[in-house]
């Protein structure tokens, strides 16, 4: 896993062979990166990152300036992964939680600039993200929602 750009660049971390997960592709993520640096403020933002797996996402944001992550993964080999890579970079504007994303869009009760979304593509509730994340009151005014999915799941609106 490697952080792309921001105060972090070029820093790699080794996958332990427990985990469930692949990080989001450099490329993945370089242009997901590009895109939210085009629309939005990354730096001082508030970030939520559900389904954090290897943690790629959350750690691009603090390195490239977020003012607060939080990282949700209910996978106790990527937890542990996330605090020790947040440990090694000395990190202290991560909040790792562990726990199900979808108890806690329920209960979260605050709101944030992105918010990132990698659901397994077999999550039989990953088309319901997009809902929850609004009923639950989590973005701010002018804050944005990604939402990673396969083809096989359509979020346009006639």
């Amino acid at each position: 896993m490697r952080i792309i750009s921001g105060s972090f660049k070029g820093r790699r971390f080794q996958l332990p062979n427990n985990l469930k997960a692949r990080p989001t592709t450099d490329f993945a993520k370089e242009s997901l990166f590009n895109i939210l640096q085009n629309i939005t403020e990354i730096e001082d933002c508030t970030a939520l990152d559900l389904f954090a797996g290897t943690g790629s996402i959350g750690l691009e944001f603090i390195s490239r300036g977020a003012k607060q992550v939080t990282c949700v993964e209910q996978y106790t080999p990527h937890v542990s992964f996330i605090r020790s890579v947040a440990e090694k970079l000395k990190v202290d504007n991560l909040l790792l939680v562990k726990g199900d994303v979808y108890q806690y869009i329920n209960k979260c009760g605050r709101q944030f600039d992105i918010v990132f979304a990698d659901a397994p593509y077999a999550d039989p509730r990953l088309s319901e993200i997009p809902a929850l994340v609004f009923q639950a009151g989590l973005l701010k005014s002018g804050a944005w929602l990604v939402v990673e999915h396969s083809h096989h799941n359509d979020f346009s609106q006639d």
